[in-house]
């Protein structure tokens, strides 16, 4: 299919969904795009760390024997992944206190766990996250329990992978939100749980462990062009990144 008669499967802030050029495919396009407080802002190249980011987390956790969706990375923007019925669940995992996780427990901002914590989100369209337990999850058929305990189990080793991906570039890993699709056989009789949708600055909070300098699209309350570091310093410390700035860029079907 031309590139400019692709219609998006899914839009979304910071990525767009084709679909794939073989069966079963899709195509992930990282967007040169950043959230912040509901506002939606571009940084020239983001998309393009981010895609090199993903790609290097994906093909690692398969040499571990952690199945992802990733195939290949198509250009600087874009990969080819499979095609999954993702989850109605996404799992996180904290390793120091931050976020809402905070005021619900009442804790100090950056304490330490005393072990990663797992927990589930779930989202009615058009509404904000919600946390969920595993009796919600069973109850309302949104995955079955010997999923749940496959779930935490690879987002337990997912995360400890991180970790010290992560800590080898001066980088603490706080949390990290991970997204699980079932990938079914050709008989579509059995299926097994396969990570989903991407690892980068978007879903995980990042500080630098000397300056506790910020690493994330939540790391500044107003946007500026100071934004474009974040994103900049993860891809020069693990060698792939170029100059970024704060320049619009379009997709095919926006």
């Amino acid at each position: 299919m031309n590139r400019r008669e692709r219609v998006p499967l899914y839009k979304a802030e910071t990525k767009v969904i084709f679909e794939g050029m073989e069966p079963g495919t899709y195509i992930h396009y990282f967007k040169d795009a950043v959230q912040v407080d509901n506002e939606t802002h571009e940084i020239h190249g983001k998309g393009a760390v981010n895609n090199r980011l993903s790609e290097m987390v994906m093909v690692t956790l398969g040499s571990m024997g952690i199945p992802t969706h990733f195939i290949r990375r198509l250009n600087m923007r874009e990969q080819v992944v499979r095609a999954l019925d993702l989850l109605k669940v996404k799992v996180v995992v904290r390793n120091t206190a931050a976020g809402t996780f905070v005021s619900r427990f009442g804790l100090e901002e950056g304490m330490r766990l005393p072990r990663p914590i797992v927990e589930f989100l779930w989202q009615q369209e058009g509404h904000p996250f919600q946390y969920v337990s595993e009796e919600h999850i069973t109850a309302f058929g949104w995955a079955a329990p010997a999923e749940i305990e496959e779930m935490t189990g690879l987002a337990l080793r997912i995360n400890d992978f991180l970790t010290g991906l992560f800590f080898a570039i001066g980088v603490q890993l706080v949390d990290c939100k991970l997204q699980f699709g079932r990938c079914y056989s050709d008989f579509h009789d059995e299926s097994r749980l396969v990570l989903a949708d991407e690892i980068t600055p978007d879903g995980c909070r990042l500080l630098d462990i000397k300056s506790q300098q910020k690493f994330d699209r939540g790391s500044y309350a107003s946007f500026s062009t100071e934004g474009a570091f974040d994103y900049q310093e993860i891809g020069r410390r693990f060698g792939f990144s170029g100059p970024l700035g704060v320049v619009p860029q379009k997709v095919d079907g926006e």
